[in-house]
């Protein structure tokens, strides 16, 4: 007697739903809203739902990769730059000066959904560490 089992999610998927669940739980030590995190990563809250279920699916299109991948590699800058899990953690959140923030933090900047000023808020970051552009 045979059994039926489910076809095994893609690779791609599986790959996707980890890197969005990695994205919105940096994104929760940055303090950030559920909607601060779906305008950012531009998902829906169904989505934002099922990724906080692990035995869950996620599609996701190339767009929404390639925020998951700028959220993953400012954080992997800010660990680089910072020690200390407070400012690792915390830098996003506050009050910037530079020209680009205009005394807004970098989540900010971030949570208004725009690619670019997700790009361009990377970039600053990126530079803290000695990312020549």
């Amino acid at each position: 007697m045979s059994q039926a089992t489910a076809a095994p999610a893609s690779p791609t998927k599986d790959v996707g739903a980890v890197a969005l669940r990695t994205a919105i739980n940096i994104m929760e030590k940055w303090q950030a809203s559920t909607k601060q995190i779906e305008n950012v990563l531009r998902i829906s809250r169904s989505t934002y739902a099922r990724a906080k279920d692990q035995q869950r699916a996620v599609s996701l299109d190339s767009d929404q990769m390639a925020r998951i991948s700028l959220v993953l590699n400012m954080h992997a800058a800010l660990r680089t730059v910072f020690d200390n899990p407070d400012n690792v953690y915390g830098f996003v959140s506050m009050k910037n000066s530079n020209d680009f923030f205009d005394g807004q933090s970098p989540l900010e900047v971030m949570a208004q959904g725009s690619f670019i000023q997700l790009y361009e808020t990377f970039r600053r970051i990126d530079v803290l560490r000695g990312a020549q552009w």
